[in-house]
């Protein structure tokens, strides 16, 4: 019999600890994402995370600017940033105030609102491939940079909540090298997923841009 997912919002201490203890405790939590269409909610499978001025793969790396400024701030905030030209990316804030760790949030698996999620993802070939990667799970749940600095933890109406969930075992826990970090960041195993989950991205070693000419 499955256990039906705690529907308790996870509190601010939850993430006020090391990146490298919520990132993987993350795995099996409940994000819901509330729309003036409907709340569409999706069950965490991958992680990474990423540990700020100790990380050459973090954005903090060189330390607070204008774009990362959420990061140093309280934890349980989200921070959402554009890349590419084209895609949002959405973190999770952790670690005492003043710090700059943050978890992204690598893929998911739609548990309500999936009829919302499709409107938004029109590519998926199916419901496994809604969230399937960070871009797409942002998405999928309409994050972008209007949603940078929202407080998870908050009371009330908010637009992104964390739910208790099913945490996930830890013999069904992997961990590998992060998607797509070049350099000394590149081979930190900080990357945390749910073992044979279909929702899962695959992992993509760092290649260089070319430059056009």
């Amino acid at each position: 019999m499955i256990a039906t997912p705690d529907r308790t919002p996870l509190p601010r201490e939850f993430f006020d600890r090391p990146v490298l203890e919520v990132a993987p405790d993350l795995l099996g939590r409940i994000l819901v994402r509330t729309t003036p269409d409907g709340p569409i909610a999706l069950r965490l499978t991958e992680v990474e995370a990423y540990d700020g001025e100790n990380d050459p793969g973090s954005h903090a790396y060189r330390g607070r600017t204008a774009r990362n400024d959420v990061m140093f701030g309280p934890p349980g905030h989200v921070y959402v940033y554009f890349t590419y030209g084209m895609w949002h990316c959405m973190n999770l804030v952790c670690g005492p105030d003043g710090t700059a760790s943050a978890v992204l949030l690598r893929a998911g698996e739609i548990v309500e609102g999936a009829e919302l999620a499709r409107k938004r993802r029109l590519s998926a070939r199916n419901d496994k491939e809604l969230a399937k990667g960070p871009a797409r799970l942002a998405t999928a749940l309409e994050v972008a940079r209007p949603l940078d600095g929202s407080d998870a933890c908050a009371l009330g109406d908010t637009p992104l909540r964390v739910l208790a969930g099913t945490p996930i075992t830890s013999d069904q826990v992997r961990n590998g090298p992060r998607t797509g970090v070049s350099g000394d960041g590149g081979v930190h195993p900080w990357r945390f997923w749910v073992a044979n989950d279909p929702t899962v991205s695959p992992y993509r070693a760092h290649t260089p841009r070319r430059r056009s000419s």
